[in-house]
């Protein structure tokens, strides 16, 4: 789908979220036709996911980053709930603990990394540490500054040993993230989820711009490039990612290793 090609940011250039259209849909109009695509991606991720972990040579890194609402966990759900759960991690970053902040900022984020034959999903991720951080000023300018090289370090080496990232920006618009954010108040199943302070982190929405912005630019690199997926639009945010996904696993070409002996003559009685 050539279409969804125009949402990767090219490295070295400047992604200016300013003129980025959080409801565009690409050519794509028909949202029963997304899902059964969706679906049927669904499928291929499953196959490849099992051939990846029998290979047990390379990883996977899924990074997804986003506004509150902009739908992280559904797209965990909807895209990748097919993979085996034995190959598959999903990891979310909350604020970082007592020992975390007692190490290098990227401690925590190389603990959990996948092995060889495994994915690895990461709800929000190091991102924040140039995101939150920079927005709340958690950390000097000079200290935001230096992470950005040691995050583009950091995914390099991770490439050099072996390991596939794959990054999303979900970006939706501040009145979808209004509307969202009033739907989840209304819905039982998820009001446990609002926080007060996602309306002081609203407040900020402009700095969240700038920082995401930045983010972007700087960490889009050959080797990890950055994806800004428009998510207004829930079912073209599964349709964007699964296929991305999809091409990434297929180009890779996972394979199931050829059988250590003839077994055609073995019999199980």
């Amino acid at each position: 789908m050539n279409a969804l090609k125009q949402f990767g940011v090219k490295p070295g250039s400047k992604f200016n979220i300013r003129k980025f259209d959080p409801g565009d849909t690409a050519e794509f109009k028909d949202k029963d036709a997304a899902a059964a695509t969706v679906e049927a991606n669904s499928r291929k991720l499953a196959e490849m996911q099992v051939r990846l972990y029998a290979e047990n040579q390379r990883a996977v890194l899924i990074v997804l980053q986003g506004m509150d609402t902009s739908g992280k966990d559904g797209t965990i759900r909807h895209v990748m709930s097919g993979m085996d759960p034995i190959g598959v991690s999903v990891v979310a970053f909350k604020a970082p603990s007592h020992e975390e902040l007692d190490h290098d900022f990227l401690w925590r984020i190389h603990n959990v990394c996948p092995r060889k034959g495994e994915v690895a999903v990461f709800n929000r991720s190091h991102y924040e540490d140039v995101l939150i951080a920079k927005v709340r000023k958690l950390a000097p300018p000079e200290v935001i500054e230096a992470r950005y090289r040691q995050i583009n370090d950091f995914e390099r080496h991770l490439t050099e040993c072996g390991t596939t990232i794959i990054k999303f920006f979900l970006c939706i618009s501040k009145d979808e993230q209004r509307q969202r954010l009033e739907a989840r108040l209304r819905d039982p199943l998820k009001n446990w989820k609002f926080e007060m302070g996602d309306l002081d982190e609203r407040k900020l929405w402009d700095d969240y711009q700038l920082a995401y912005e930045t983010a972007v630019t700087r960490c889009s690199t050959e080797y990890a490039p950055w994806n800004v997926i428009p998510a207004d639009k829930k079912w073209f945010r599964n349709l964007a990612v699964s296929q991305c996904l999809v091409e990434t696993l297929q180009a890779m070409a996972p394979k199931i290793p050829k059988p250590t002996r003839d077994w055609s003559k073995v019999k199980v009685v």
